[in-house]
C-alpha cells in the first residue's frame, strides 16, 4: 500500500511500516465508551509518527519471537475526537454504554480520574494504545462476559481474542490500572511482560492503563494535531 503524501510530514500508517501489526480502531466503530464511531475518524487506519512505527515494529520483532502479535486499537487522534469525548462527558443523560466501559464511575469524573484528558496525548501522534495476541489467533466480534474479581467485583470481559489481561481496553476503571488487588497473577504477569518489551522498545507506559505507550522520544512533543484519520 502506498504512502498517502497528504499525511504531515513525520507520520506514517503503519500498514505500510508493518503489515504484520494487527489493528482493531475502536473510534471507527460502535465498540468504544460512547457507543457510536467518534468524529475525526474516517476510516480504519492506523496513523502514527514514523518515529513511533518504526519503534513498535521493533517491538513486534520482539513478540513474534515468542508467538505474539501486537493488536492497535488506536493510535493518533484528532483533537475532534478528544473534544467529541468531551462533550459525552457532559452529556449525564447519555449512559448507553456503561455497563460495558465504566460501570463503578461516574461518566462526569473521567477528566478527574484520568481516564480522558481535554489534551490526549494520542493527538501528538507517537502514543498507542494495544494489546497481543497469539499468531494463530484471529481478532473476533467481542463478546461480553461476567466476570467476579477479588471474590466481589463484577465487571463485563470483552473477548476479542486478544491476551486476557484482566480486564477489556478501555474499560474505565481501577482494574485497568497496571497494578491493582483486582487481577490475577497470570494477568498481571502478562501486563508486566507486555509493559517490559515496549519499555525496551523505547515506549513509557502510563499506570492507570495497562495498555496505554507513549514514545519517551517522541518528535512533536508540543504540538497537537487535528488532521483527520482516512
Amino acid at each position: 500500500m502506498a504512502l498517502d503524501k497528504t499525511l504531515p510530514e513525520g507520520f506514517a500508517y503503519l500498514d505500510v511500516i508493518d503489515p504484520s501489526i494487527q489493528f482493531s480502531l475502536r473510534y471507527y466503530s460502535h465498540d468504544n465508551f460512547i457507543g457510536k464511531p467518534i468524529e475525526g475518524y474516517l476510516a480504519e487506519r492506523v496513523i502514527m509518527t514514523e518515529n513511533a512505527a518504526k519503534a513498535l515494529c521493533k517491538a513486534q520483532a520482539l513478540f513474534k519471537k515468542d508467538g505474539y502479535s501486537i493488536v492497535v486499537y488506536d493510535s493518533y487522534r484528532p483533537q475532534t475526537a478528544v473534544d467529541h469525548f468531551s462533550r459525552w462527558s457532559q452529556d449525564a443523560t447519555d449512559q448507553t454504554m456503561k455497563a460495558l466501559f465504566y460501570p463503578r464511575i461516574d461518566k462526569a469524573d473521567v477528566f478527574e480520574l484520568g481516564y480522558i484528558s481535554k489534551k490526549s496525548g494520542h493527538s501528538r501522534g507517537s502514543t498507542v494504545d494495544l494489546s497481543l495476541i497469539h499468531e494463530s489467533v484471529n481478532l473476533k466480534k467481542i463478546t461480553p462476559t461476567s466476570r467476579i474479581l477479588n471474590g466481589s467485583v463484577e465487571i463485563l470481559f470483552l473477548d476479542d481474542g486478544t491476551l486476557d489481561m484482566g480486564s477489556s481496553f478501555d474499560l474505565l476503571d481501577e482494574t485497568s490500572h497496571y497494578q491493582n488487588n483486582l487481577i490475577n497473577e497470570e494477568h498481571f504477569n502478562r501486563r508486566t511482560y507486555l509493559k517490559e518489551v515496549m519499555e525496551t522498545c523505547g515506549f513509557k507506559p502510563y499506570a492507570k492503563e495497562w495498555w496505554h505507550f507513549t514514545l519517551k522520544d517522541e518528535p512533536f512533543p508540543d504540538t497537537y494535531f487535528d488532521f483527520p484519520v482516512r
